[in-house]
């Protein structure tokens, strides 16, 4: 299995910045693709942008185009979420998440076979 630490999140104010990382180990060989979901008090847990691990081809939920970005360094098993024109709507616990052995549809957390353990993002108004 993979294991997964995601860092980087924090208190921000409306339109800033953060970047998030997520770090996998583990039995990182047969990672598939990662994607980072985010869950607010109250509400369920929510994709935000995928990866695919070989080919690199990215994935984003419609609330966050144009304003996040998705990457990932092959060599330091990570990925980031850069975060930009943050608003209160984007306050949540992001969670990293890895596909292992397959992709699937990276859009359902379903599908989805490890997890970290979430990172406060909060923007203040």
């Amino acid at each position: 299995q993979v294991q997964l630490v995601e860092s980087g999140g924090g208190l921000v104010q409306v339109g800033g910045s953060l970047r998030l990382s997520c770090s996998a180990s583990g039995r990182t060989f047969s990672t598939a693709g990662m994607g980072w979901f985010r869950q607010a008090p109250g509400k369920e847990r929510e994709f935000v942008a995928a990866i695919t691990w070989k080919g690199g081809i990215i994935y984003y939920a419609d609330s966050v185009k144009g304003r996040f970005t998705i990457s990932r360094d092959g060599a330091k098993r990570t990925v980031y979420l850069q975060m930009n024109s943050l608003s209160p709507e984007d306050t949540a616990v992001y969670y990293c998440a890895a596909q292992e052995s397959y992709l699937r549809t990276v859009d359902d957390r379903r599908n989805y076979d490890s997890w970290g353990q979430g990172t406060q993002v909060t923007v203040s108004s």
